[in-house]
């Protein structure tokens, strides 16, 4: 499977772990936080949610003295948001800001990093879960790059892609298995807040009831007075009580205290004076939350208006006459915010509806991406190609919904794993095929060794014009052993036709007319260099003159070395001229794909280069030292230093690309 695919599975498994871990973090956060608000929410006209506040029963109290402490008995606002009645909250909306600075893991092991959280596990839960989450980033980051040079590694060693397999990491299992002690300890912790959750309902059932039996002794109703506000502060500072009850026992705890108020007669200038203190409590949250409407961050402003109607519902009454208006003002300031909320929540979800069908054009489009005409590796690279292309695209994409985002994923994954199946069995039967081809040309390299002796020159001379035919219809090898095998062959029949030419009684005619063959094709170059007459195709007609030229045979010794220079002359101004190596094009072709390519891609591709550029010198300054160990004034010893000469030039035309391409990189 090939690297972008791997890396594309890695990311994807990873975005749905995170994707499960957060909706169930906002799910338990909005079955605490979110469901009382629910109970008391009410519709407008127009079919939205919105917090109501009820009249409280105190306003009624006209004949008894007035008493400060009957502020306590004002209905207290109920949770507002429209923005509530969402199905899909944002794990912003619900959950915690994390307390303290965050650890610094840089530098960091993995062997340290499950020390850290070896230390954090032994910690109470609640304070560590930012912390957790930073560790285990950090650790898989730091796997995700050893995996990749494990990887990098086999594949130079020779590996097939398809076979890779990471190495197994102890400290991956150790990491997990303290993950899975702080999850534990996390469902023990919530467990034993549910706990007191309920104990703290039965305490305030209890409070509740010790005010209902107060007013139940009207005589006496005064001397309570102190123990009611006493309560009242037992209350409030008991903790919070499971979400299906808060609203009920809230409701009761209203009721009874404002029943305690009616009967309480009490000095109407404390009374007022505690009105005044609320109206002033009261006027600052309305102009606080005023002030959320510029605020950039919708979720942040909208948990802190969470919080500002729970500071709402704790402070007393104020005057009847401006309890309507001052209620009106918060509640306007506070639907702005709920309207900001859920077009929030509204445009998230029409983003994670736009990748969803970007998704599933996706995958329709890899589904139609058909292997069956694929018979050749450059027909399967370029598939290859738009595979790796389609998944480039996948990963841009954002989140889909969540009850579609795993699905296709799955589907997206499944065709690519059968893609690359595929592609590996096909590399498999080709690997197999090319050992047979290798085989055959081996035999065929026996055969042709064990008659390049012969001086039966016309039988072996079909002989191995029959053996050359027969080795046209092999198919390809190897590559690493094509050059040698072919070398081994030719090598052979060369041989053998080099021993039958030296029989030849009219070797001197014979060169002359070659020497005049020669001329002809220079002649010709020149023609063409010149740009004399039609050559609509050019190099072509170059390429050919070079094969009829290595058809043509010897030429007279003295005349030699001065027709090969020129004819060598002739070629090189060809090259160049007509670009015949196609130095413009690759270097064109590569400076576009370096322009589409990211800084590690160009980092790893310059090394790369730089490598092979290094490999090219040190051959290039071999091949130039063993030029002097030749002696040039025998055939043999010309004809390999002419292949020598060849070579030097092959290196460093090679070496003047090398050199362009890592230029280009370093330009961008």
């Amino acid at each position: 499977m090939n690297e972008g695919y791997a890396a594309l599975q890695n990311e994807c498994n990873m975005e749905s772990r995170e994707l499960s871990e957060s909706m169930q973090n906002i799910e338990k956060d909005a079955t605490e936080n979110v469901a009382p608000a629910q109970e008391q929410l009410e519709k407008n006209e127009n079919g939205n949610v919105v917090a109501t506040e009820e009249p409280s029963a105190v306003d009624n109290v006209t004949t008894a003295p007035e008493s400060p402490v009957e502020a306590e008995a004002e209905a207290r606002p109920a949770e507002v948001s429209e923005a509530l009645t969402d199905a899909t909250p944002s794990p912003q909306a619900v959950e915690p800001a994390a307390a303290g600075k965050a650890m610094d893991l840089t530098g960091k092991s993995k062997t340290e990093l499950v020390a850290l959280l070896q230390q954090l596990s032994e910690q109470p839960v609640e304070t560590v879960k930012d912390d957790v989450n930073n560790i285990k980033a950090a650790f898989f980051a730091i796997r995700r790059d050893e995996i990749a040079k494990e990887k990098e590694e086999f594949l130079q060693n020779g590996g097939d892609e398809s076979a890779f397999a990471a190495k197994v990491d102890t400290t991956e299992e150790q990491l997990k298995d303290l993950l899975n002690v702080i999850k534990e300890k996390k469902a023990e912790y919530n467990a034993a807040q549910e706990a007191v959750k309920v104990d703290n309902l039965r305490k305030k059932k209890e409070i509740i009831a010790q005010i209902e039996a107060i007013t139940d002794d009207p005589d006496n109703i005064n001397r309570q007075y102190n123990k009611v506000k006493q309560l009242q502060q037992d209350f409030k500072e008991v903790g919070p009580v499971p979400a299906t009850s808060e609203t009920e026992v809230w409701k009761s705890f209203q009721m009874v205290t404002e029943k305690f108020y009616d009967l309480l007669k009490i000095n109407k200038e404390l009374r007022d004076y505690d009105f005044r203190k609320n109206l002033e409590a009261k006027q600052q949250l309305c102009a606080d939350a005023e002030a959320l409407d510029e605020e950039n961050d919708v979720v942040a402003a909208f948990k802190k208006l969470q919080e500002m109607h729970n500071k709402w519902r704790e402070i007393g009454p104020v005057a009847k006459e401006l309890r309507e208006d001052l209620w009106a003002r918060f509640k306007a300031a506070s639907a702005v915010i709920n309207k900001k909320h859920q077009a929030y929540f509204e445009e998230r979800k029409s983003k994670e509806k736009e990748n969803a069908d970007a998704k599933t054009a996706l995958c329709e489009r890899i589904e139609q991406v058909s292997t069956e005409g694929l018979t050749t590796y450059a027909q399967w690279e370029e598939a290859t190609k738009k595979i790796i292309e389609m998944q480039a695209e996948w990963k841009k994409l954002g989140f889909a919904s969540r009850k579609v985002n795993t699905a296709l994923f799955t589907r997206f994954r499944k065709s690519c794993d059968e893609f690359f199946s595929k592609k590996a069995e096909f590399f498999k039967q080709m690997k197999e095929t090319l050992a047979a081809n290798l085989a055959k040309k081996y035999e065929l390299c026996e055969k042709a060794e064990a008659l390049k002796e012969s001086t039966d020159w016309k039988k072996t001379t079909d002989a191995l014009v029959a053996l050359q035919k027969e080795w046209k219809t092999i198919g390809p090898v190897v590559k690493k052993h094509s050059d040698t095998v072919w070398k081994r062959f030719i090598g052979a029949c060369d041989y053998f036709f080099e021993q039958k030419k030296k029989q030849n009684t009219n070797v001197h005619a014979v060169e002359h007319d070659n020497l005049k063959a020669k001329k002809e094709v220079i002649r010709q170059l020149r023609l063409i260099l010149d740009g004399e007459g039609e050559h609509e195709n050019a190099a072509q007609e170059v390429r050919d003159l070079m094969g009829k030229w290595q058809s043509i045979g010897h030429v007279p010794y003295k005349e030699k070395d001065k027709i090969y220079n020129e004819y060598r002359e002739l070629i090189d101004k060809a090259f160049e001229v007509l670009d015949m190596r196609g130095t413009r094009a690759q270097l064109s072709n590569f400076e576009s794909t370096i322009a589409q390519s990211s800084e590690d891609r160009m980092s790893h591709e310059r090394e790369r280069l730089m490598r092979t550029y290094e490999q090219r010198c040190a051959e290039l300054k071999t091949y130039e030292n063993n030029m002097g160990f030749f002696n040039s004034k025998s055939k043999a010893g010309d004809s390999l230093v002419k292949e020598m000469e060849r070579k030097i030039e092959s290196l460093k035309n090679e070496i003047n690309l090398l050199e362009q391409k890592i230029k280009i990189i370093d330009e961008h």
